[in-house]
This record gives C-alpha cells, sequence and structure tokens, in this order.
C-alpha cells in the first residue's frame, strides 16, 4: 500500500492567508496589550516575537497578493 499526495487544492488560499494574517495581528495586539505587565525580560522577548510576526504578516500578503494573481489568471 503506498501513500499518494493529495492534489494541490489552491481554491482557498487567500482566504486561508487572511484568516492567518488576522490571528497573528490579533496576537501582537494580545502581546503589546500584555507589555504593559511584563517584566524588562519578558518584554525584551515579546517586542522581538511581534517583530518576527510583523515580519511574518508581510510574507502572508504578499503570498496572498500572488495568489489572488495566480486565481484572477486562471478564470481568464
Amino acid at each position: 500500500m503506498t501513500k499518494q499526495s493529495k492534489p494541490d487544492n489552491r481554491s482557498n488560499n487567500v482566504e486561508r492567508l487572511h484568516d492567518m494574517i488576522e490571528n497573528t495581528e490579533k496576537k501582537i495586539q494580545d502581546a503589546e496589550i500584555s507589555l504593559e505587565f511584563a517584566s524588562p525580560e519578558e518584554k525584551q522577548r515579546l517586542q522581538e516575537k511581534n517583530e518576527r510576526r510583523k515580519q511574518s504578516i508581510n510574507a502572508m500578503k504578499e503570498e496572498m497578493q500572488d495568489e489572488m494573481t495566480a486565481r484572477k489568471n486562471r478564470e481568464v
């Protein structure tokens, strides 16, 4: 018995990426609130984590734009 990989289903990638961006933005907001009560070490860690999250959001936005372009090209 061999396993076959699932076919590439890109039909919901834009929506999936949009949800991921919203979830990451929510985590940034939650971390910003936590900063008020955090120790100096924890503040540094949260700030660094939020910077990585912002970079991830930028990458996801670029990927979402690519997916929207690909979707548009498939419809033509």
